[in-house]
């Protein structure tokens, strides 16, 4: 199995997950003591070649969120030197509006930012090159301790940050751990198209927050909120991925951030 992105926090995840069920993995942050950059077409091709990969998992995408070289081409790169390989492709619920609230696979993007757009120019790019690869759509991930949104509720309760969480912008966050299991189980199957892999649970991220900053033994008072609605950021407000395919398809529990943050 090669994975791209194993350096970043799905990808780590998803390399432990792989290996713990007997795939011999392969990054593609470094193949061979040599960088592989995703946005350079030939060299992935190279890679894919050399390797050989029975499965890809693919996880990278930009640092920055206006990264669209990375997060749109990079997708486009991978499907076209996967072929002939299983490929699971990573997206995410930011190609919704949230306008729909509720979201199954059949759903059409229609995002209102620069990363939304990126992430549904990927899933169009792989579904052009590859119908067969599965497309996991996913949501906010954290459960380590060392999650985006774990870090972000630390600074902003210490002050390291200046900011908020919004009360009133939903998601359905999962645990990284139970994604990283589901899409190696998926990237040994046969399933295509899209799959919606998230928590069953919809929660603000303010109150995502507030069970974070409980399980660590932090103020929860101390941390700062406001609404999506009062700001001029372009994010989805209310997005809530179905998972009644999920539940039929994966053998891996999702759990909710209730369970998973539990004190």
């Amino acid at each position: 199995m090669l994975v791209t992105g194993a350096t970043g926090y799905l990808g780590g995840h998803v390399v432990s997950r792989a290996m713990a069920a007997g795939w011999q993995v392969v990054s593609s942050a470094r193949s061979g003591g040599e960088r592989v950059d995703i946005r350079d077409r030939g060299a992935v091709l190279a890679l894919l070649r050399r390797l050989r990969p029975d499965a890809v998992v693919h996880t990278a995408v930009g640092r920055e969120r206006q990264d669209w070289a990375t997060t749109a081409d990079g997708a486009a790169n991978v499907a076209v030197a996967a072929v002939g390989c299983r490929l699971a492709h990573v997206s995410s619920d930011a190609v919704f509006s949230g306008r729909d609230v509720e979201y199954a696979e059949s759903a059409l993007p229609d995002p209102v930012n620069r990363y939304g757009a990126a992430k549904a120019a990927a899933e169009t790019a792989v579904r052009a090159v590859l119908p067969e690869a599965v497309i996991v759509r996913t949501s906010l991930l954290l459960g380590d301790g060392n999650g985006q949104h774990e870090r972000l509720t630390h600074d902003l309760i210490t002050g390291r940050l200046a900011g908020a969480l919004y009360t009133d912008q939903i998601r359905c966050p999962a645990h990284v751990g139970d994604v990283a299991a589901a899409l190696v189980e998926l990237a040994a199957g046969d399933h295509h198209g899209v799959v919606n892999v998230a928590g069953p649970e919809a929660i603000s991220r303010y109150d995502l927050g507030v069970l974070v900053a409980r399980r660590d033994g932090l103020d929860a008072g101390a941390l700062p909120s406001a609404t999506l609605a009062e700001s001029a950021e372009p994010r989805p407000a209310d997005v809530r991925l179905r998972l009644d395919l999920a539940s039929n398809i994966i053998r891996t529990p999702l759990r909710g951030a209730g369970e998973f943050l539990a004190v």
